[in-house]
C-alpha cells in the first residue's frame, strides 16, 4: 500500500504519445501501463465521475457536460455542482471506511462542494454587468486568496479559448505543490487539460499537438519532483502516482449540426431580439444539447410521436453512427432520467455544433464570445479568433479533432500508467476501474 497516491487525469494521451514524453516515461518505468477505455459519452464531466465513482453515467447521473433541467426548463452548462453526482465518490468512500485518509481534488469539473478535504477549480465570478472576476473555489475557503497572492490569479483565459495554453496546466501543477506541502493528502485528483487544447484545434497528429506532449511533460517532470519533495519534508513518503487518459480525441473533417436539422424539420422554434436568435427551448417540440460527439435531443412532454420523428429525421445522415432512444440507451449505460429522449452519436471523423441559426447574420451576440454558459452545447470554435473581426468566428469546419463517440477502435482507447509495478491488473481497463484501483492502495 501507499501513502499517497496521486491521480493525474489527463485528456487525450494517448499510447503513443508517451515515447514523446520523457520525463513521464521515466517516472513510470519502473512501473505498469496499460489501455483504458473510457464510457460512453467520452467526455470531461462524465469520465471524470466514472474515474471517481466506478460507475457509469447510469448510475451517477452526469450525462455529459451539461443538463437540461426540464421542471425549470433550463440548461445548464459546466457550471453544477457536486451536489448532481448520485453516487459516492473516492473520498466518501474513504471517510467512510478510513476515516484518517485524507483527500483534496485539483481542478477536476463538477468538484465544488464535494466531500473532498481540500479543493482548488476555478470558478469565476460572474458581474451584474456581464463581466467576469477571477475566482477560484477552494476548501478551505481563504486558500484561494494565498495562492492568488503566491501565483497570481489563475489564468482562465489560458483555460479556454483563443489563448488557450500550458499556462493554465503549469498553475494548477504549481498551486498543487503548494497544497502537497501544506495538507500532504493521501490522496490527490489532479486534472490537467493541456492536451485537449491543439488536437482539437489543429488535430492529434499535428505538429502544435506534438509540441503540446513536450510542454505537458516539463510540467510533469517538475510536478513529480517536487510534489515527492513536499510530501517527503517530514518523513520518507511512499508516492503512487497514476496518470489516467480521460480520452483519446479523433481527427474530424465534418460537421453535423443537429438544431438546424431539427429546425428543418419544423421541431424547433427560437425568438429573436435586437441580439439575434435565442433557442426557445419551451416551446420546441425538441432541440439538441450538442456535446462533442453526441448530442443529447429533449423532446417536450416525451411525446412518443415526436421521439419517433427525431429519430427518422437523424437517421441516415451523414456523420451519424447511430440514433438511441428508450431501452437503447441501456447499451452505453446511459439509460439515467437526464438523459435525452433520443441520442445521436457521431462516426469517429465527425463532430456535432450547437448552431440552430440558419443565416449568420442572425446568429445571437454570444456565438461570436467565449461563452461556455449561454451555448446550448459545447464550442471548440472558442478556440480560434478572427483577426478581421476581432471575435470568435462562426465556422465549425475550423475544429480538427474531436471525442465523445463510444470507443470502438484501439486509436480510440488511451493510456494508463503506474509508478509502481502490480498495481494495474493485465488487459484493457475502463474508466471505471479508477476507482478501485485507488482505494485499494488504502485498504478499501
Amino acid at each position: 500500500m501507499s501513502d499517497h497516491v496521486i491521480l493525474l487525469s489527463v485528456p487525450g494521451l494517448r499510447g503513443q504519445d508517451v515515447s514523446h514524453m520523457p520525463r513521464l516515461s521515466a517516472k513510470m518505468r519502473e512501473g505498469d501501463s496499460s489501455e483504458i477505455s473510457p464510457s460512453f459519452p467520452c467526455v470531461t464531466c462524465s469520465v471524470q465521475m466514472n474515474m471517481v465513482t466506478g460507475c457509469t453515467p447510469q448510475e451517477h447521473g452526469v450525462i455529459g457536460n451539461g443538463f437540461y433541467w426540464r421542471e425549470k426548463n433550463e440548461f445548464e452548462m459546466w457550471t453544477a455542482w457536486n451536489e448532481v453526482v448520485q453516487r459516492p465518490q473516492i473520498w466518501d468512500l474513504l471517510h467512510e471506511r478510513s476515516p484518517g485518509v485524507t483527500s483534496a481534488a485539483w481542478f477536476p469539473l463538477l468538484i465544488k462542494g464535494c466531500g473532498a478535504d481540500y479543493i482548488c477549480t476555478f470558478a469565476p465570478i460572474h458581474n451584474p454587468d456581464g463581466s467576469e472576476s477571477l475566482w477560484c473555489y477552494t476548501k478551505p475557503t481563504e486558500l484561494y486568496g494565498d495562492l492568488r497572492d503566491t501565483f497570481g490569479h489563475f489564468p482562465l483565459q489560458h483555460f479556454w479559448g483563443p489563448l488557450a495554453n500550458i499556462k493554465s496546466s503549469q498553475w494548477i501543477a504549481d498551486s498543487a505543490v503548494e497544497g502537497a506541502k501544506r495538507f500532504r493528502p493521501n490522496f490527490f485528483y489532479i486534472y490537467l487539460p493541456h492536451l485537449d487544447y491543439a488536437a482539437q484545434k489543429t488535430g492529434p497528429d499535428s505538429d502544435a499537438a506534438t509540441q503540446a506532449l513536450a510542454d505537458l511533460d516539463e510540467v510533469l517532470g517538475s510536478l513529480f519532483e517536487r510534489v515527492e519533495s513536499a510530501l517527503s519534508a517530514e518523513e520518507e513518503a511512499n508516492v503512487l502516482w497514476i496518470v489516467a487518459s480521460e480520452y483519446t480525441i479523433s481527427p474530424v473533417n465534418h460537421v453535423l449540426y443537429p438544431n438546424r436539422l431539427l429546425r428543418d424539420a419544423g421541431l424547433l422554434s427560437v425568438q429573436e431580439d435586437e441580439h439575434g436568435e435565442r433557442l426557445d427551448t419551451g416551446n420546441s417540440q425538441a432541440w439538441a444539447l450538442a456535446d462533442h460527439q453526441f448530442s443529447h435531443i429533449f423532446v417536450r412532454d416525451r411525446e412518443a410521436d415526436v421521439v419517433r420523428r427525431v429519430q427518422e429525421v437523424f437517421q441516415g445522415q451523414e456523420g451519424v453512427a447511430e440514433v438511441l432512444a428508450g431501452e437503447d440507451l441501456a447499451k452505453y449505460d446511459l439509460a439515467h432520467e437526464r438523459a435525452g429522449d433520443v441520442v445521436v452519436i457521431s462516426e469517429p471523423t465527425s463532430w456535432q455544433a450547437y448552431y440552430y441559426w440558419q443565416d449568420d447574420e442572425r446568429a445571437p451576440d454570444f456565438a461570436h464570445t467565449v461563452d461556455i454558459h449561454r451555448k446550448p452545447g459545447y464550442d471548440p470554435v472558442e478556440l480560434f479568433f478572427d483577426p478581421a473581426t476581432k471575435s470568435i468566428p462562426l465556422n465549425a469546419n475550423l475544429v480538427q479533432g474531436s471525442h465523445g463517440a463510444p470507443p470502438w477502435s484501439d486509436s480510440q482507447r488511451g493510456a494508463i500508467l503506474a509508478s509502481q509495478p502490480g498495481v494495474l491488473p493485465g488487459g484493457t481497463l475502463t474508466d471505471t476501474d479508477v476507482a478501485d484501483l485507488v482505494l485499494r492502495q488504502f485498504g478499501v
